[in-house]
């Protein structure tokens, strides 16, 4: 009984999460969903689903595209039980990696500039369905938030 109680609060937190999570997404100079790859705003990352294979492009604060010289990136997506890591290949001036099997799930990206930079990473939910407001999959969903949906608080100073 207890069991089953606590998997109905996790389904219920998830679909609120995802209902409050919808929409509002920045999205980069190709259509893509853009990624944060650095601490400080200046290097970005636009994935973009093609062919079945996420390609990734790594551009600047003017999202202008970044030349692939020493960075790398590694890709863990699925689900928390049984994670898979994709192969990432460096494809001219992009990261290529194949979609895993489903219309939904994790990806997270570890990105470093460089062999002794520290990793960054930056995660999004993969979700193929189609938005019914921008006909768009709801990972690249360009929809605003729903108005009725709480604003994160401020930090505390």
């Amino acid at each position: 009984m207890k069991k089953s109680f606590l998997t109905l609060v996790a389904v219920l937190c998830l679909g609120v999460l995802r209902t409050l999570g919808h929409g509002g997404v920045e999205l980069g100079p190709n259509g893509g969903r853009l990624l944060e790859f650095s601490k400080d705003e200046t290097l970005h990352g636009e994935v973009v689903l093609k062919d079945g294979k996420f390609h990734v492009s790594v551009l600047d604060k003017a999202l202008k595209p970044v030349a692939l010289t020493e960075q790398t990136l590694t890709v863990t997506g699925g689900s928390r039980n049984k994670p898979e890591k994709p192969k990432v290949e460096k494809v001219g001036d992009q990261f290529v990696f194949p979609a895993l099997k489903g219309d939904s799930y994790l990806l997270a990206f570890q990105f470093k500039a460089g062999p002794s930079a520290k990793a960054v990473t930056a995660r999004i939910e993969f979700d193929a369905s189609t938005c019914s407001g921008c006909q768009q999959a709801e990972w690249l969903c360009k929809c605003p938030p729903a108005k009725d949906a709480k604003k994160p608080a401020a930090p505390a100073k």
